[in-house]
């Protein structure tokens, strides 16, 4: 059967809708994955399409079982491609080593004996010949329940109605990525992004030693693009990466001045990254920042600037290293 092409519906960042509307919105968990609308003709085979449209079916040959797992029955389902830790957590970091791999196949094949993909379903668009995107988030979610998607690589997670806050905390105690929240009488909107769905993040903090900066370019030139940070780990200063958002003007030119004030010729970080072009300063100034995760190797995954935090001393930012 030939199957209509379904651009995702995507979510808006926010917070948690107001308590009195609670009831009226269902809580699932976001992901830390690569966005895939899924099309199943009824014929045994599966398309696998990214957010971008690109076909991606090739590099995650372990999802091909799926094409079979509702017999003759057309399907467009919505989902997110995982590859899970030791706890059944998504770690994007595994995840990337098999991304762009659609046109590698024989490579695709061995990595997916390594970091074997996890696809999670949470929508179903298209049914049996029938569109559904005019039905709403509640009427989809039972039809997509009714499949019994469960399977050797994907799998239906279950959607929490109301208890927002409940949710959001769990997922905050078990180290998740966030929460979407998704209005129970919103249609599905194909490419837009929605407020009938809202992305919760959750965000890491730490405080970081400024170790270097990166000089910015255009109307940035003479200010730092990027800052190059650390944490103390036995005794060295162990880069944990480079820092490039959440500055104001006014912010970023008063941090100007104080890495000049602080340049020397020695890089401070053990081992010394590969960052050409850097400046060093001494390991003098604290910062915080927010950040997603953190990569196998320590290094921050999304970092923001926060603040300075002159309240600190250097050899306080031992923390959280793993």
């Amino acid at each position: 059967m030939r199957l209509p092409r379904i651009a995702p519906m995507l979510a808006t960042p926010g917070g948690l809708p107001p308590a009195a509307q609670d009831p009226r919105w269902a809580y699932e968990t976001k992901q830390d994955g690569q966005r895939v609308v899924v099309y199943l003709p009824g014929d045994g085979s599966v398309l696998l399409r990214a957010r971008s449209g690109d076909d991606i079916t090739a590099a995650y040959p372990e999802l091909g079982a799926l094409g079979g797992a509702l017999g003759s029955t057309p399907a467009v389902l919505d989902g997110e491609i995982l590859v899970l830790d030791e706890r059944g957590r998504g770690d994007f970091q595994r995840l990337q080593s098999r991304m762009g791999l659609a046109h590698a196949p024989a490579m695709a094949a061995r990595r997916a004996a390594e970091a074997p993909a996890h696809l999670m379903l949470f929508d179903v668009m298209h049914l049996r010949g029938d569109g559904l995107t005019h039905l709403t988030y509640a009427r989809r979610r039972g039809e997509l329940e009714s499949l019994g998607l469960d399977g050797p690589a994907w799998s239906t997670p279950s959607a929490i109605v109301g208890h927002g806050e409940a949710a959001l905390q769990l997922t905050r105690d078990n180290g998740l990525e966030g929460l979407v929240c998704k209005r129970l009488d919103s249609v599905y909107e194909p490419g837009v992004r929605s407020r009938a769905w809202i992305k919760i993040r959750n965000l890491l903090t730490a405080d970081v030693i400024i170790g270097g900066w990166s000089p910015g370019r255009g109307r940035l030139t003479g200010l730092p693009g990027a800052v190059l940070v650390g944490q103390r780990e036995g005794g060295r200063l162990r880069y944990v990466g480079s820092v490039g958002t959440g500055w104001s003007e006014d912010e970023r030119a008063a941090l100007a001045r104080l890495l000049q004030a602080a340049a020397c010729d020695t890089c401070p970080f053990d081992p010394v990254p590969h960052a050409p072009g850097a400046r060093w300063v001494l390991p003098l100034l604290v910062g915080e920042v927010r950040y997603s995760t953190r990569t196998r190797a320590g290094l921050l995954r999304q970092p923001s600037w926060h603040r300075l935090r002159p309240d600190l001393a250097p050899e306080d930012s031992a923390a959280d290293l793993p």
